[in-house]
């Protein structure tokens, strides 16, 4: 039977780029995320819909359906002294906020006197990745979980950790 849109799907996996792991969950928490919500690449979701509870199985994901070609205009020139208090690294991932308010990943690419370049490609753009993957559970979506697009196991309940019971590994802040 054919995972459908708003599922709440659990998987386990690893994700390679050629003979390196670049992810993976193995040996801990599953992805919990609502089927055709958008909220993993394209290339899997749709590698994943026809797969049934305990399925394992390799999905080769192209770039294109997983971070997205590399764009090699997608650079900036920043002035260094944006960069006060960090000690930079040419190739280290930088994260800051865009100016529409989401959090942007970069990589220094190059480090200048007065500038660096930094890239905005996802550090996976260009590449096709396998993922291993077994699905753990598939499961309809409460009316609460449809209507807010989270499922409960990524909910995070409010006021949990400044409650009396924040030592409680029930509450899942420790």
């Amino acid at each position: 039977m054919a995972i459908e849109t708003n599922q709440i799907v659990s998987l386990e996996y690893e994700v390679r780029d050629g003979d390196t792991v670049v992810d993976s969950n193995l040996g801990a928490a599953p992805l919990v995320f609502m089927f055709g919500k958008g909220q993993i690449i394209p290339g899997l979701e749709s590698g994943i819909q026809n797969m049934a509870i305990g399925e394992k199985g390799d999905i080769l994901v192209k770039a294109e359906d997983a971070y997205g070609v590399h764009n090699p205009d997608a650079k900036q020139e920043v002035p260094k002294d944006q960069f006060a208090g960090i000690d930079l690294e040419e190739g280290m991932t930088l994260y800051g906020q865009g100016e529409d308010g989401n959090t942007v990943q970069v990589v220094v690419q190059e480090i200048g006197d007065e500038s660096v370049i930094i890239d905005f490609n996802h550090p996976l753009a260009g590449k096709d990745l396998m993922f291993s993957v077994t699905i753990s559970n598939v499961r309809d979506a409460s009316a609460e979980e449809a209507m807010s697009g989270i499922p409960a196991e990524n909910k995070q309940e409010d006021g949990c950790c400044s409650s009396s019971d924040a030592s409680s590994s029930s509450c899942g802040c420790d």
